[in-house]
């Protein structure tokens, strides 16, 4: 797995010191309540081992992954971020899409962390020869609705073609 350093920001394959951190992360109801059909919070450190086990099925991948993002300042994790193929929702053909995603932490929120690590992977993945690559987020989600205007994606309206909801959808392109 590729590892980036921007200004900022180390993303890391993760490791199993990032258990608490995950656990943390995702027993927050104020980062989990757009996350899924039915949001939930993690409620067992267990959940968390198995997070980072799923996310390690990806390590070996050239191009997809799913990070642990580390302030370079104090070396502690601050978020998550991820580029991965997107499950198409029942009854929909599936594209063969891929998905650029993120979850910080509650303190991490409003130093920019999304966008610049976003920046990074997204550099990534055209240099890698993909051509597009999508967001998802739920509709009243604004903060990241924001994060990929920032990372210069387009809004193509809502839809109900990923993850078996109604989801806000942006994209991005390769610049030939």
């Amino acid at each position: 797995m590729t590892t980036f350093e921007t200004s900022r920001l180390t993303l890391r394959p993760f490791a199993e010191s990032d258990v608490d951190f995950v656990f943390d992360l995702y027993s927050r109801w104020d980062v989990m309540r757009y996350i899924g059909v039915v949001p939930r919070v993690m409620e067992d450190r267990s959940q968390a081992e198995t997070r980072i086990a799923a996310s390690k099925k990806l390590d070996q991948h050239p191009v997809h992954g799913i990070w642990a993002v580390e302030s370079r300042d104090t070396g502690a994790p601050v978020g998550v971020l991820l580029l991965k193929p997107i499950p198409a929702s029942e009854g929909e053909v599936d594209a063969g899409d891929i998905e650029i995603g993120w979850h910080f932490h509650p303190d991490a929120w409003g130093n920019g962390y999304a966008t610049e690590a976003g920046v990074a992977v997204l550099k990534h993945a055209f240099a890698s020869g993909l051509e597009r690559v999508v967001a998802v987020t739920n509709p009243e989600n604004s903060a990241s609705r924001r994060v990929a205007e920032r990372l210069g994606m387009t809004y193509l309206g809502n839809s109900a073609h990923y993850y078996n909801t109604t989801v806000a959808l942006f994209e991005i392109m390769r610049n030939p």
